[in-house]
């Protein structure tokens, strides 16, 4: 899939920052249409939570200053990435499309829902790690992204170190999320230096042979990278590790489950993975 349309998630939170540039990055290297979605809380909203949770009136101010804090808060944050797109060359506009180009967007409500709902008409989405999820298995927008658009979600870390999708590596377990994301990766599989194709023990090497093959029709030539188990090291562990030693700067791997519950695919490997990783993930649900 040619990447030509990027949404980029700018809470304003710690995630905005590492979100936003990656995607200028991606956005001018791509020469990319850039729009950066930025939510505002409903007060109303947070109101009727704060009335259910506390059982007492709140002050007849509260709603304006909340609203004024939210004003100044996606203030703050589109001037941010305002600076970010003019730093990267891209101008404040819509289109034209074979120029990349950047928007700036602001909605009221819940963020995790409207971003999956809007990341629908964009061909990958770019998503922060807020400090408040290190460590946790999952984070709602990330998952209600993936879940709702369908589509590709690249989650960034706090500070990119440096280019993207220069030396790639494609976590395979044999899965269809594991074939969604090398389809939906394929533009940058296409333009990478290097790509590597890691699996976990004997299972999947056969088939990992295979993505090998079909990547070299493709005008990619991939290598094969088979991690031997190591107990009581996780799935998602061992796929880091394997990344850092062949110098990938993008990991791309399926992504999240939604049933049962909170469970996660890949062997528990992306429950790992996106608590711990410094590079940038591409999943795919």
């Amino acid at each position: 899939m040619t990447i030509k349309t990027i949404l980029v998630g700018a809470s304003g939170g710690t995630a905005s920052d590492g979100a936003i540039e990656l995607a200028c990055r991606l956005a001018r290297q791509r020469q990319a249409h850039l729009e950066a979605l930025h939510v505002r809380p409903d007060p109303q909203e947070l109101v009727m939570a704060a009335g259910a949770g506390f059982g007492m009136p709140l002050p007849g101010d509260w709603i304006d200053r909340v609203a004024s804090e939210a004003e100044a808060a996606a203030a703050k944050v589109k001037a941010g990435f305002v600076a970010a797109a003019e730093r990267h060359g891209l101008p404040m506009r819509d289109g034209p499309p074979d120029r990349p180009s950047a928007r700036w967007n602001e909605q009221t409500g819940y963020a995790s829902t409207l971003i999956g709902e809007r990341a629908r008409f964009f061909d990958l989405t770019v998503l922060g790690r807020s400090e408040r999820v290190v460590d946790r298995p999952y984070t709602d927008t990330v998952e209600e992204a993936l879940v709702l658009s369908g589509r590709p979600v690249m989650l960034a870390p706090a500070r990119p170190a440096g280019p993207v999708g220069e030396s790639i590596a494609l976590g395979w377990n044999g899965s269809a999320q594991a074939v969604r994301v090398m389809a939906a990766g394929m533009d940058l599989l296409e333009a990478a230096r290097t790509v590597t194709v890691i699996t976990i023990g004997d299972q999947h090497a056969p088939s990992a042979v295979s993505v090998r093959d079909y990547l070299a029709w493709r005008g990619v030539a991939a290598r094969v990278c088979q991690v031997f188990p190591v107990e009581g090291v996780g799935a998602g562990a061992q796929l880091l590790s394997a990344a850092r030693d062949e110098g990938a700067d993008l990991l791309a791997m399926g992504g999240y489950g939604h049933t049962p519950w909170r469970e996660m695919l890949f062997g528990g490997a992306t429950r790992e993975v996106v608590g711990v990783s410094l590079l940038p993930l591409l999943l795919c649900h």
